[in-house]
Protein backbone atom coordinates (compact mmCIF):
# COMPACT_ATOMS: atom_id res chain seq x y z
CA UNK A 1 0.00 0.00 0.00
CA UNK A 2 1.21 3.11 -0.75
CA UNK A 3 0.89 6.25 0.95
CA UNK A 4 -1.06 9.01 -0.98
CA UNK A 5 0.16 13.18 -1.17
CA UNK A 6 -1.91 16.32 -0.64
CA UNK A 7 -2.17 16.17 -4.21
CA UNK A 8 -4.21 13.24 -4.73
CA UNK A 9 -6.48 13.69 -2.19
CA UNK A 10 -9.85 15.57 -1.87
CA UNK A 11 -12.15 16.35 1.32
CA UNK A 12 -11.08 17.28 4.62
CA UNK A 13 -7.57 16.50 6.14
CA UNK A 14 -5.87 17.44 9.35
CA UNK A 15 -3.03 19.60 9.83
CA UNK A 16 -1.35 19.12 13.02
CA UNK A 17 1.93 20.97 15.12
CA UNK A 18 3.58 19.43 17.80
CA UNK A 19 1.49 19.23 21.23
CA UNK A 20 3.12 18.00 24.39
CA UNK A 21 0.17 17.02 26.76
CA UNK A 22 -3.95 16.70 27.47
CA UNK A 23 -5.73 18.39 30.18
CA UNK A 24 -8.74 19.25 31.01
CA UNK A 25 -12.45 17.57 30.90
CA UNK A 26 -13.98 16.08 27.58
CA UNK A 27 -17.35 14.69 27.16
CA UNK A 28 -16.99 12.18 24.14
CA UNK A 29 -20.04 11.48 22.02
CA UNK A 30 -22.77 8.68 22.57
CA UNK A 31 -21.62 4.57 22.48
CA UNK A 32 -22.34 3.82 18.19
CA UNK A 33 -22.81 0.57 18.72
CA UNK A 34 -25.24 1.19 21.21
CA UNK A 35 -26.98 4.13 19.20
CA UNK A 36 -27.54 1.74 16.46
CA UNK A 37 -29.17 -0.85 18.65
CA UNK A 38 -31.41 1.75 20.37
CA UNK A 39 -33.34 2.90 16.88
CA UNK A 40 -33.35 -0.75 15.82
CA UNK A 41 -34.96 -2.03 19.03
CA UNK A 42 -37.09 1.01 19.40
CA UNK A 43 -38.49 1.07 16.18
CA UNK A 44 -39.69 -2.48 16.46
CA UNK A 45 -40.86 -2.40 19.69
CA UNK A 46 -44.79 -2.04 21.34
CA UNK A 47 -45.13 1.33 22.51
CA UNK A 48 -42.95 4.84 22.86
CA UNK A 49 -39.27 4.19 23.05
CA UNK A 50 -37.03 7.68 24.32
CA UNK A 51 -33.37 7.94 23.57
CA UNK A 52 -30.99 10.30 24.77
CA UNK A 53 -27.23 10.35 24.36
CA UNK A 54 -27.71 9.29 20.94
CA UNK A 55 -24.70 9.63 18.61
CA UNK A 56 -25.18 12.45 16.13
CA UNK A 57 -22.78 10.60 13.91
CA UNK A 58 -23.52 9.94 10.28
CA UNK A 59 -23.51 5.69 10.70
CA UNK A 60 -25.97 6.02 13.49
CA UNK A 61 -27.90 8.67 11.37
CA UNK A 62 -28.06 6.23 8.55
CA UNK A 63 -29.51 3.80 10.74
CA UNK A 64 -32.71 6.03 11.81
CA UNK A 65 -33.01 6.69 8.29
CA UNK A 66 -33.31 3.24 7.49
CA UNK A 67 -36.32 3.04 9.96
CA UNK A 68 -37.81 6.24 8.74
CA UNK A 69 -37.51 4.90 5.38
CA UNK A 70 -39.99 1.49 6.52
CA UNK A 71 -42.62 3.78 7.80
CA UNK A 72 -41.44 4.16 11.70
CA UNK A 73 -42.44 7.74 13.26
CA UNK A 74 -39.20 9.11 14.55
CA UNK A 75 -38.84 12.78 16.27
CA UNK A 76 -36.08 14.81 17.19
CA UNK A 77 -36.13 16.99 19.95
CA UNK A 78 -32.54 18.12 21.10
CA UNK A 79 -29.18 17.19 20.11
CA UNK A 80 -29.15 13.21 20.83
CA UNK A 81 -32.78 13.12 22.02
CA UNK A 82 -34.71 10.71 19.23
CA UNK A 83 -38.32 9.65 19.76
CA UNK A 84 -39.41 6.03 18.12
CA UNK A 85 -42.88 5.34 18.04
CA UNK A 86 -42.92 1.62 17.62
CA UNK A 87 -45.96 -0.25 16.44
CA UNK A 88 -44.38 -3.89 16.29
CA UNK A 89 -42.70 -6.14 14.12
CA UNK A 90 -46.60 -5.68 11.90
CA UNK A 91 -46.02 -2.32 11.12
CA UNK A 92 -42.66 -2.17 9.31
CA UNK A 93 -43.20 -1.45 5.13
CA UNK A 94 -40.37 -2.76 2.60
CA UNK A 95 -38.56 0.37 2.18
CA UNK A 96 -39.30 1.67 -1.36
CA UNK A 97 -35.40 2.03 -2.74
CA UNK A 98 -32.21 1.11 -1.51
CA UNK A 99 -31.09 1.51 2.01
CA UNK A 100 -27.63 3.39 1.93
CA UNK A 101 -25.52 2.87 5.22
CA UNK A 102 -23.01 4.80 4.62
CA UNK A 103 -19.57 3.76 6.35
CA UNK A 104 -21.53 1.32 8.79
CA UNK A 105 -20.73 -2.24 8.87
CA UNK A 106 -22.67 -2.47 12.59
CA UNK A 107 -25.56 -1.10 10.68
CA UNK A 108 -25.45 -3.09 7.55
CA UNK A 109 -24.79 -6.24 9.06
CA UNK A 110 -26.99 -6.17 12.48
CA UNK A 111 -29.96 -4.51 9.90
CA UNK A 112 -29.56 -7.69 7.54
CA UNK A 113 -30.37 -10.24 10.59
CA UNK A 114 -33.34 -8.23 11.84
CA UNK A 115 -34.56 -8.00 8.65
CA UNK A 116 -34.18 -11.37 7.28
CA UNK A 117 -35.84 -12.67 11.17
CA UNK A 118 -38.84 -10.22 10.03
CA UNK A 119 -39.05 -11.64 6.36
CA UNK A 120 -38.70 -7.74 4.92
CA UNK A 121 -37.19 -7.57 1.95
CA UNK A 122 -34.75 -4.96 1.15
CA UNK A 123 -31.46 -3.70 -0.31
CA UNK A 124 -28.73 -2.29 1.44
CA UNK A 125 -26.07 -0.35 0.42
CA UNK A 126 -22.82 1.31 1.46
CA UNK A 127 -20.35 3.67 0.22
CA UNK A 128 -16.75 2.25 -1.71
CA UNK A 129 -15.45 1.08 1.98
CA UNK A 130 -18.60 -0.82 3.14
CA UNK A 131 -18.99 -2.31 -0.25
CA UNK A 132 -15.39 -4.14 0.01
CA UNK A 133 -16.14 -5.21 3.64
CA UNK A 134 -16.70 -9.14 4.16
CA UNK A 135 -20.53 -10.23 4.55
CA UNK A 136 -20.43 -13.90 4.19
CA UNK A 137 -19.29 -14.21 7.73
CA UNK A 138 -23.24 -13.13 8.37
CA UNK A 139 -24.75 -14.99 4.91
CA UNK A 140 -23.92 -17.94 5.66
CA UNK A 141 -25.35 -18.42 9.17
CA UNK A 142 -28.71 -16.63 8.09
CA UNK A 143 -28.75 -18.57 5.08
CA UNK A 144 -28.71 -21.61 7.21
CA UNK A 145 -31.91 -20.33 8.81
CA UNK A 146 -33.54 -20.29 5.59
CA UNK A 147 -32.91 -16.62 4.43
CA UNK A 148 -32.15 -16.23 1.10
CA UNK A 149 -30.05 -13.02 0.63
CA UNK A 150 -27.39 -12.24 -2.22
CA UNK A 151 -24.49 -10.54 -2.37
CA UNK A 152 -21.79 -8.55 -4.47
CA UNK A 153 -19.18 -10.17 -6.40
CA UNK A 154 -16.83 -12.06 -3.37
CA UNK A 155 -19.31 -11.62 -0.94
CA UNK A 156 -19.55 -7.83 -0.36
CA UNK A 157 -22.96 -6.22 -0.13
CA UNK A 158 -24.79 -4.47 -1.69
CA UNK A 159 -26.71 -7.58 0.15
CA UNK A 160 -30.40 -8.15 -1.04
CA UNK A 161 -32.68 -9.77 1.65
CA UNK A 162 -35.97 -11.56 -0.68
CA UNK A 163 -38.58 -12.74 1.25
CA UNK A 164 -38.74 -16.01 2.54
CA UNK A 165 -40.55 -18.58 4.84
CA UNK A 166 -40.85 -17.90 8.58
CA UNK A 167 -36.93 -18.88 9.24
CA UNK A 168 -35.75 -21.56 11.61
CA UNK A 169 -33.75 -21.74 14.68
CA UNK A 170 -29.94 -23.12 14.42
CA UNK A 171 -27.43 -23.55 16.66
CA UNK A 172 -23.91 -21.69 15.48
CA UNK A 173 -20.44 -21.88 16.48
CA UNK A 174 -18.98 -18.87 15.26
CA UNK A 175 -15.95 -18.91 13.60
CA UNK A 176 -14.32 -15.65 14.63
CA UNK A 177 -14.67 -13.64 17.55
CA UNK A 178 -17.26 -10.97 16.26
CA UNK A 179 -20.16 -9.11 18.00
CA UNK A 180 -21.97 -8.33 14.78
CA UNK A 181 -21.90 -11.91 13.10
CA UNK A 182 -23.53 -12.51 16.78
CA UNK A 183 -26.01 -10.19 16.93
CA UNK A 184 -26.77 -10.63 13.32
CA UNK A 185 -27.66 -14.68 14.18
CA UNK A 186 -29.60 -13.31 17.62
CA UNK A 187 -31.87 -10.66 15.56
CA UNK A 188 -32.94 -13.56 13.03
CA UNK A 189 -33.43 -15.75 16.03
CA UNK A 190 -35.94 -13.19 17.83
CA UNK A 191 -38.29 -14.05 15.28
CA UNK A 192 -37.52 -17.39 14.19
CA UNK A 193 -39.26 -20.75 15.22
CA UNK A 194 -37.81 -22.24 18.31
CA UNK A 195 -34.59 -21.17 20.27
CA UNK A 196 -31.36 -19.98 18.17
CA UNK A 197 -28.04 -20.61 19.81
CA UNK A 198 -24.41 -19.00 19.02
CA UNK A 199 -21.19 -20.44 20.72
CA UNK A 200 -18.19 -17.81 20.43
CA UNK A 201 -14.55 -18.83 19.95
CA UNK A 202 -13.82 -15.53 22.39
CA UNK A 203 -15.88 -12.87 24.60
CA UNK A 204 -16.90 -9.90 22.63
CA UNK A 205 -19.49 -7.10 23.05
CA UNK A 206 -22.42 -8.00 24.92
CA UNK A 207 -24.52 -4.37 23.99
CA UNK A 208 -27.28 -6.55 21.55
CA UNK A 209 -27.66 -9.10 24.89
CA UNK A 210 -27.91 -6.38 27.52
CA UNK A 211 -30.67 -3.78 25.80
CA UNK A 212 -32.67 -6.27 24.73
CA UNK A 213 -33.42 -7.29 28.07
CA UNK A 214 -33.54 -3.32 28.42
CA UNK A 215 -36.70 -4.24 25.82
CA UNK A 216 -38.31 -6.97 27.71
CA UNK A 217 -36.87 -9.66 26.03
CA UNK A 218 -35.24 -13.12 27.71
CA UNK A 219 -31.76 -13.65 26.53
CA UNK A 220 -29.76 -16.28 27.87
CA UNK A 221 -26.14 -16.29 28.41
CA UNK A 222 -23.73 -18.95 29.99
CA UNK A 223 -20.24 -17.92 29.06
CA UNK A 224 -19.21 -17.90 25.69
CA UNK A 225 -22.95 -18.94 24.45
CA UNK A 226 -26.00 -17.11 23.90
CA UNK A 227 -29.07 -17.89 23.19
CA UNK A 228 -32.78 -16.18 22.32
CA UNK A 229 -36.28 -17.87 22.20
CA UNK A 230 -37.87 -16.62 18.65
CA UNK A 231 -41.13 -15.14 18.78
CA UNK A 232 -40.61 -12.42 21.47
CA UNK A 233 -42.23 -8.99 21.77
CA UNK A 234 -40.27 -6.03 22.43
CA UNK A 235 -41.49 -3.42 24.52
CA UNK A 236 -40.90 0.32 24.74
CA UNK A 237 -38.90 1.81 27.30
CA UNK A 238 -36.41 4.77 27.95
CA UNK A 239 -32.88 4.42 27.55
CA UNK A 240 -29.66 6.68 27.58
CA UNK A 241 -26.67 6.01 25.56
CA UNK A 242 -23.33 6.56 27.69
CA UNK A 243 -20.22 8.02 25.96
CA UNK A 244 -18.25 5.84 23.80
CA UNK A 245 -14.87 3.80 25.35
CA UNK A 246 -14.13 3.41 21.67
CA UNK A 247 -14.47 7.66 21.19
CA UNK A 248 -12.50 7.74 24.41
CA UNK A 249 -9.44 5.48 23.25
CA UNK A 250 -8.05 8.14 21.69
CA UNK A 251 -8.09 10.68 24.31
CA UNK A 252 -7.27 7.52 27.07
CA UNK A 253 -4.05 7.15 24.77
CA UNK A 254 -2.86 10.87 24.30
CA UNK A 255 -3.19 11.51 27.48
CA UNK A 256 -1.56 8.40 29.45
CA UNK A 257 1.66 8.78 27.03
CA UNK A 258 2.34 12.24 27.78
CA UNK A 259 4.08 13.07 30.70
CA UNK A 260 2.07 16.20 32.31
CA UNK A 261 -1.62 15.04 31.07
CA UNK A 262 -4.02 15.07 33.63
CA UNK A 263 -7.63 14.12 31.75
CA UNK A 264 -10.69 13.42 32.90
CA UNK A 265 -13.31 11.69 30.77
CA UNK A 266 -17.24 12.30 32.02
CA UNK A 267 -19.95 9.40 31.39
CA UNK A 268 -17.72 6.92 29.61
CA UNK A 269 -19.64 3.25 28.75
CA UNK A 270 -17.76 0.75 30.87
CA UNK A 271 -19.17 -2.55 29.67
CA UNK A 272 -16.65 -5.20 31.16
CA UNK A 273 -16.28 -6.89 26.66
CA UNK A 274 -15.26 -3.27 25.97
CA UNK A 275 -12.39 -2.33 28.53
CA UNK A 276 -9.93 -3.91 27.38
CA UNK A 277 -8.29 -0.79 25.82
CA UNK A 278 -7.90 0.33 29.47
CA UNK A 279 -6.23 -3.07 30.68
CA UNK A 280 -3.65 -2.86 28.10
CA UNK A 281 -2.83 0.58 28.13
CA UNK A 282 -2.33 -0.07 32.15
CA UNK A 283 -0.40 -2.87 31.51
CA UNK A 284 1.64 -0.29 29.41
CA UNK A 285 2.32 1.61 32.65
CA UNK A 286 -0.63 3.76 32.11
CA UNK A 287 -2.84 5.47 35.45
CA UNK A 288 -6.15 5.49 34.72
CA UNK A 289 -8.66 5.82 37.85
CA UNK A 290 -12.01 4.59 37.40
CA UNK A 291 -14.77 7.22 39.47
CA UNK A 292 -18.40 7.93 40.01
CA UNK A 293 -19.22 4.27 38.87
CA UNK A 294 -22.82 3.78 37.83
CA UNK A 295 -25.51 2.07 35.58
CA UNK A 296 -27.73 3.86 33.00
CA UNK A 297 -30.23 1.33 30.92
CA UNK A 298 -27.96 -1.75 32.05
CA UNK A 299 -24.90 -0.74 31.10
CA UNK A 300 -22.27 0.51 34.13
CA UNK A 301 -20.52 3.73 32.88
CA UNK A 302 -18.10 5.88 35.09
CA UNK A 303 -15.59 8.99 34.97
CA UNK A 304 -12.03 8.43 33.58
CA UNK A 305 -9.18 10.04 35.42
CA UNK A 306 -6.00 10.00 33.31
CA UNK A 307 -2.26 10.78 34.73
CA UNK A 308 0.33 10.96 32.07
CA UNK A 309 3.85 9.12 32.35
CA UNK A 310 6.07 7.44 29.80
CA UNK A 311 4.60 4.04 28.99
CA UNK A 312 6.21 0.64 28.59
CA UNK A 313 6.57 -1.36 25.65
CA UNK A 314 4.67 -5.26 26.37
CA UNK A 315 3.33 -8.51 24.77
CA UNK A 316 -0.46 -7.66 24.42
CA UNK A 317 -2.36 -10.76 25.70
CA UNK A 318 -4.59 -12.18 22.89
CA UNK A 319 -7.13 -13.06 25.91
CA UNK A 320 -7.57 -9.23 25.40
CA UNK A 321 -7.54 -8.62 21.86
CA UNK A 322 -11.16 -9.11 20.88
CA UNK A 323 -11.73 -6.61 23.83
CA UNK A 324 -10.25 -3.40 22.09
CA UNK A 325 -10.33 -4.56 18.52
CA UNK A 326 -11.49 -1.11 17.45
CA UNK A 327 -9.46 0.81 20.02
CA UNK A 328 -6.14 -1.17 18.64
CA UNK A 329 -5.09 2.25 15.82
CA UNK A 330 -4.98 4.22 18.75
CA UNK A 331 -2.96 1.14 20.45
CA UNK A 332 -0.57 1.36 18.05
CA UNK A 333 0.36 4.62 18.79
CA UNK A 334 0.94 4.11 22.47
CA UNK A 335 3.27 1.01 21.41
CA UNK A 336 4.88 4.00 19.12
CA UNK A 337 5.44 5.90 22.42
CA UNK A 338 6.39 3.15 24.70
CA UNK A 339 9.84 2.15 26.16
CA UNK A 340 10.87 -0.79 24.40
CA UNK A 341 9.28 -3.15 22.35
CA UNK A 342 5.46 -4.22 21.86
CA UNK A 343 4.30 -7.34 20.20
CA UNK A 344 0.50 -7.26 18.79
CA UNK A 345 -0.85 -10.90 17.65
CA UNK A 346 -4.21 -12.40 16.96
CA UNK A 347 -5.53 -9.36 15.73
CA UNK A 348 -6.06 -10.53 12.55
CA UNK A 349 -9.82 -9.32 12.38
CA UNK A 350 -8.26 -5.51 11.86
CA UNK A 351 -7.50 -6.52 7.91
CA UNK A 352 -11.26 -6.25 7.50
CA UNK A 353 -12.56 -3.36 9.26
CA UNK A 354 -13.03 -0.07 7.41
CA UNK A 355 -9.91 -0.36 5.67
CA UNK A 356 -6.86 -3.06 6.54
CA UNK A 357 -6.37 -1.18 9.60
CA UNK A 358 -2.85 -2.78 10.32
CA UNK A 359 -1.57 -1.96 7.42
CA UNK A 360 -3.20 1.76 6.95
CA UNK A 361 -1.80 2.03 10.79
CA UNK A 362 2.02 0.44 9.61
CA UNK A 363 2.35 2.47 6.52
CA UNK A 364 0.88 5.48 8.07
CA UNK A 365 3.03 5.61 11.23
CA UNK A 366 6.47 4.50 9.18
CA UNK A 367 5.70 7.79 7.23
CA UNK A 368 5.63 9.73 10.83
CA UNK A 369 8.77 7.80 11.78
CA UNK A 370 8.11 5.28 14.05
CA UNK A 371 10.07 1.43 14.09
CA UNK A 372 6.77 -0.91 13.10
CA UNK A 373 6.76 -3.93 10.88
CA UNK A 374 3.39 -5.47 10.26
CA UNK A 375 2.29 -8.94 10.65
CA UNK A 376 -0.12 -11.05 9.42
CA UNK A 377 -2.26 -10.63 12.64
CA UNK A 378 -0.75 -7.52 14.05
CA UNK A 379 2.70 -5.56 14.62
CA UNK A 380 5.60 -5.36 16.25
CA UNK A 381 6.39 -1.89 17.66
CA UNK A 382 9.87 -0.63 18.86
CA UNK A 383 8.67 2.92 20.69
CA UNK A 384 10.48 6.33 20.22
CA UNK A 385 9.66 9.75 19.23
CA UNK A 386 8.07 10.57 15.93
CA UNK A 387 9.58 12.79 12.95
CA UNK A 388 6.36 13.77 11.68
CA UNK A 389 5.52 13.71 7.97
CA UNK A 390 2.06 12.38 6.29
CA UNK A 391 -0.10 9.58 7.11
CA UNK A 392 -2.68 8.77 5.13
CA UNK A 393 -5.76 7.31 6.90
CA UNK A 394 -7.15 5.70 3.55
CA UNK A 395 -11.15 6.98 4.71
CA UNK A 396 -11.07 5.23 8.14
CA UNK A 397 -11.90 7.15 11.19
CA UNK A 398 -10.34 5.58 13.74
CA UNK A 399 -6.88 5.67 11.94
CA UNK A 400 -7.15 9.25 11.35
CA UNK A 401 -7.75 10.18 14.67
CA UNK A 402 -5.36 7.87 16.16
CA UNK A 403 -2.77 9.59 13.83
CA UNK A 404 -3.82 12.69 15.02
CA UNK A 405 -3.11 11.48 18.45
CA UNK A 406 0.57 11.00 17.52
CA UNK A 407 0.95 14.81 17.18
CA UNK A 408 2.04 14.54 20.94
CA UNK A 409 5.14 12.25 20.61
CA UNK A 410 6.13 13.86 17.29
CA UNK A 411 9.11 16.51 16.90
CA UNK A 412 7.14 17.67 13.47
CA UNK A 413 4.29 18.55 12.22
CA UNK A 414 1.97 15.93 10.65
CA UNK A 415 -0.47 15.68 7.95
CA UNK A 416 -3.39 13.55 8.08
CA UNK A 417 -5.13 12.78 5.06
CA UNK A 418 -8.99 12.00 3.70
CA UNK A 419 -10.34 12.75 7.33
CA UNK A 420 -14.04 13.17 6.25
CA UNK A 421 -15.01 10.06 7.95
CA UNK A 422 -13.91 11.32 11.44
CA UNK A 423 -17.36 12.55 11.65
CA UNK A 424 -19.05 8.92 11.41
CA UNK A 425 -18.54 8.67 15.10
CA UNK A 426 -17.08 11.44 16.29
CA UNK A 427 -18.34 14.81 15.10
CA UNK A 428 -16.60 17.75 16.54
CA UNK A 429 -13.29 15.53 17.15
CA UNK A 430 -10.82 18.19 16.39
CA UNK A 431 -12.52 20.80 18.27
CA UNK A 432 -12.77 18.72 21.61
CA UNK A 433 -9.02 17.33 21.01
CA UNK A 434 -8.24 20.99 20.28
CA UNK A 435 -9.55 22.10 23.46
CA UNK A 436 -8.00 19.55 25.41
CA UNK A 437 -4.36 20.56 24.18
CA UNK A 438 -3.80 19.45 20.60
CA UNK A 439 -2.59 21.66 17.89
CA UNK A 440 -4.70 20.46 15.49
CA UNK A 441 -6.81 22.52 12.50
CA UNK A 442 -9.30 20.55 10.26
CA UNK A 443 -9.00 22.26 6.34
CA UNK A 444 -9.90 21.22 3.18
CA UNK A 445 -7.44 19.46 1.27
CA UNK A 446 -6.42 20.73 -2.23
CA UNK A 447 -7.18 19.58 -5.20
Amino acid sequence: MTTATSSDVTGKIFKLAPATNLNGTVQVPGDKSMSHRSIMFGAIAEGVTEVSGFLEGEDSLHTLDAFRAMGVKIERGGEGEVTLHGRGVGALVPAAESIYLGNSGTGMRLLTGLLAGMNIPATLTGDASLTGRPMKRIVDPLSQMGATIGTGEGGTPPLTIEKSDTLKAIEYVCPMASAQVKSAVLLAGLHATGTTVVHEPAITRDHTERMLRGFGVDVSVDGLTSSIRGGQVLKATTLTVPGDISSSAFFLVGASMTPGSSLLLTGVGMNPSRTGVIDILRLMGASIVVENERETGGEPVADLRVSGSRLKGIEVPEELVSLAIDEFPSLFVAAASAEGQTVVTGAEELRVKETDRIQVMADGLRALGADITDTPDGAVINGGRLTGGTADSCGDHRTAMSFAMASLISDGPITVLDCDNVNTSFPGFAQIAQRAGLNIEEVAATP
